[in-house]
């Protein structure tokens, strides 16, 4: 957490607010958080240089900078990037801040501090370790199958893995398995074609209707303006443990998998 909606929702939510704007100031409270490549004073380098766009890869948000070069922030477990106007307090946990020339101010927040925010010259193929994005294109039912074949590893595993599929944590794992009724134990390589379908179509649906609502606030996240997300009201098996299957009314398990809890359902996903 946050996972590819929530940043998603982020990213779309910093567009408007940041693009085009020049960064005055930086202010940097805890060291380790601010990335920089070698010989490059991380706040010297980004004073003065414009946001020209922001996106998303994987659960990163990637903020492309006038001189080519990008910011790519990871969040990791609990961090927030939230633009906050003139006189509005500090985030708690701020390690970061870029004053803007509108008086408004970019708020890099994590109470744990496991977040990072790197930047990165403009040839640096910083994301060359990342799968294939669930909502492009490229990821078809045909892809998919092709991924999975000859996978002895826990389908769940295989959905966690960023080298595989880049921005599927264990929130829309859980509950794209229990859509797809497949068992998240089950070696991937040992799904048919159909139960395969399934699990593409769960993915694609999963996420798209996470983002619409804006995410999923279970613990800190939060979107740029500070707002929760509403999906965790409509959770099927994640953070269900001894709840009723909407479907077949029996209680939901949590069980770990690849040293992550796992919510499901014994009776409908076998």
């Amino acid at each position: 957490m946050p996972e590819l909606p929530e940043v998603e929702t982020i990213v779309r939510g910093l567009r408007p607010a940041i693009v085009g704007r020049t960064i005055t100031h930086v202010d940097i409270h805890l060291k380790k958080i601010a990335i920089a490549p070698p010989r490059i004073a991380f706040a010297r380098a980004l004073q003065g240089e414009v946001f020209t766009a922001v996106d998303r890869r994987g659960k990163y948000a990637v903020a492309r900078l006038g001189s080519g070069r990008a910011l790519v922030t990871s969040l990791r477990m609990t961090g927030r990037l939230v633009v906050q106007a003139p006189g509005e307090p500090e985030l708690p946990g701020t390690h970061i801040r870029l004053s803007l020339d509108d008086g408004n101010r970019l708020h890099f927040a994590d109470v744990r501090t496991f977040g990072r925010m790197r930047l990165v010259e403009a040839a640096e193929t910083w994301d060359a370790d990342l799968g294939i994005e669930p909502l492009s294109a490229g990821f078809t039912p045909e892809a998919l199958i092709g991924m999975l074949n000859g996978r002895t590893t826990p389908v769940k595993a295989f959905l966690l893995d960023q080298r595989r599929i880049a921005g599927i944590g264990n929130i829309y794992a859980s509950e794209a398995l229990w859509q797809a009724r497949i068992r998240p134990e089950k070696p991937a390589g040992a799904l048919g074609t159909p139960a395969i379908r399934r699990l593409h179509a769960a993915i694609v649906d999963v996420l798209a209707r996470a983002i619409e609502m804006r995410g999923s606030s279970i613990d800190d996240y939060v979107d740029a303006e500070g707002l929760q997300g509403g999906f965790q009201n409509v959770l099927a098996v994640y953070g269900r443990l001894g709840q009723p299957c909407s479907r077949c009314g029996r209680a939901i398990v949590r069980t770990v998998i690849a040293q992550r809890g796992t919510w499901w359902c014994r009776g409908c996903q076998r």
